[in-house]
């Protein structure tokens, strides 16, 4: 197989069946069956490598993972029905009451809700970093420390975290080094490279790119997957075999859709940094942003994602979302459709100020998803809401 990454996404395929069919077809089975006694026997056993049972393996799920396995450069992987289903899982399956985290701050509102309301439950707890001090890091781990988690870019505030550095902290200590790469993708950035063991995403996002299913899947060291796979086979977070069928077939265009996500988010930063009615923005990709060196070592491009802050604060935020014409007011992002968001009114709005401004949310912050219409419409789109 080639090592190029458009070539794994369209030709890593499950073997064809006996109708010797171009296309991967849907496996909508729940269970599997077997020759004799003692092929079931081996099969349980795992000394053969076969399907047993679809919230164990399915041969589309298969194929999903394999993709993604060879995209990150990782080892092993398992598919589950939700990203934050990926999060929960990995987490679960590789601590034990009395483990500490250290995280970046900055991290997605459930994952926070986990790490700050279920996982004490288990005498296992937190300690954050702000993604601005990074020399803080070291002093916050502890004996107990077992894992350092980050997202990078960040959501919403689209912050990077130095991957490199983080790879160095984690191998010095002997840490587990856990990344989502939601944002990015693995056709934009591949942690496993700086150091990372394991790699999540929410495959609801760019990796559908249409807003279709929810997904998620973890990739990474074998060893570190297999905790993972035992954890997830007895509790049930699987993917369905329908969406890592759709999912799969989304790989196949990942990098053509996100060359072009990229190529228009580009256009709407700069076009926004020259309005008199943003006071920031924050793509990584733009030389204004303060991790815009970070950015460039570690992505191949600065993603569909930019977050800016409009003059006003909440009631200005709320007034540009009201006067949205095209774009889509949403939660999700990494669809073909543009998406604006404004946190601090919506998604984030139960949260305290003081909260809010930890993560990089300020009252006038809105997140704009690009998607792959025509950047100019997209851009006229923001331009007449902004006159405000």
């Amino acid at each position: 197989m080639s090592d190029f990454f458009e070539t794994q996404a369209i030709r890593t395929q499950t073997e064809r069946s006996q109708f010797f069919e171009h296309s991967t077809p849907l496996y909508l089975t729940s269970s599997f069956v077997f020759e004799d006694a003692e092929d079931m026997r081996a099969s349980f056993a795992e000394e053969k490598q076969r399907n047993l049972y679809s919230r164990f393996s399915n041969p589309n799920t298969t194929e999903f993972v394999e993709k993604i396995v060879k995209m990150e450069g990782a080892e092993s992987g398992y598919a589950f029905a939700t990203g934050m289903s990926a999060v929960f899982s990995t987490f679960a399956a590789l601590l034990n009451s009395g483990d500490h985290i250290v995280s970046s701050r900055s991290v997605f509102g459930s994952t926070h809700s986990l790490f700050t309301k279920f996982l004490p439950k288990w005498n296992i707890e937190t300690s954050y970093f702000k993604v601005n001090e990074p020399n803080k890091i070291e002093s916050l781990i502890q004996p107990n420390t077992k894992i350092l988690y980050a997202e990078t870019p960040t959501n919403p505030a689209v912050d990077i975290l130095d991957l490199e550095l983080l790879g160095k902290l984690a191998k010095k200590h002997n840490l587990l080094l856990i990344i989502d790469n939601c944002f990015a993708t693995p056709y934009l950035q591949n942690p496993i490279k700086f150091g990372a063991d394991l790699v999540i995403h929410s495959a609801t996002k760019l990796i559908d790119g249409q807003g279709r299913v929810l997904g998620g899947v973890t990739v990474g060291k074998a060893d570190l997957v297999r905790e993972v796979y035992l954890f997830s086979r007895n509790t049930g977070p699987a993917m369905s075999p329908f969406n890592a069928w759709v999912l799969s077939k989304s790989l196949e265009t990942l990098a053509v859709r996100v060359e072009k996500h990229c190529e228009n988010a580009l256009k709407v930063a700069a076009f926004l940094e020259g309005n008199s009615n943003v006071q920031l923005v924050k793509y990584p990709f733009l030389k204004s942003h303060p991790q815009y060196e970070i950015a460039k070592k570690q992505m191949r491009l600065g993603g569909n994602v930019i977050a800016f802050e409009i003059k006003g604060g909440i009631n200005a935020g709320r007034k540009f979302l009201n006067k949205i014409k095209m774009c889509s007011l949403s939660a999700n992002l990494g669809d073909t459709r543009t998406i604006v968001t404004h946190p601090a009114s919506t998604t984030h709005s139960k949260l305290s100020i003081e909260d809010r401004l930890e993560v990089g949310i300020t009252d006038g912050l809105v997140r704009c998803s690009i998607g792959l219409e025509n950047v100019e419409d997209v851009i006229n789109d923001l331009k007449q809401a902004l006159e405000i």
